[in-house]
């Protein structure tokens, strides 16, 4: 169900505190951590504590819980120091658009130029 925590959940685990991360802020909601493969100097992953598979879902299903994690993005961002120059928030969102943990989350990206199109 969604929502619901998943066992098989490698974000759902680190919510718990079953798998270890390197968290750097958390709400009742949410929970934003390192990534362990960044890919820009910052790169912080912002996760809603309840399991939803994707960005879509979670904003159909909780739209007020996506706006949380939005939010949270932001607040990383300038926490990060990544306001003045910028920074990139990015939901991936299926395996072809190159989401691997199928638990909704923002990629917060910054502390380097970042053009467009990425890649």
């Amino acid at each position: 169900m969604a929502g619901e925590p998943q066992a098989d959940c490698l974000f759902c685990k680190i919510v718990t505190g079953d798998v270890p991360a390197t968290i750097v802020r958390e709400t009742d909601t949410t929970v934003a951590f390192r990534d362990i493969n960044p890919q820009a100097p910052t790169h912080v992953l912002v996760i809603p504590r309840a399991h939803y598979p994707d960005a879509a879902a979670l904003a159909a299903a909780a739209p007020e819980l996506a706006a949380d994690v939005l939010r949270e993005a932001g607040e990383v961002a300038v926490d990060e120091k990544l306001e003045a120059h910028g920074y990139r928030v990015v939901f991936n969102t299926g395996s072809g658009a190159g989401q691997t943990v199928f638990h909704a989350h923002a990629h917060v990206l910054g502390g380097r130029g970042l053009q467009w199109p990425p890649g």
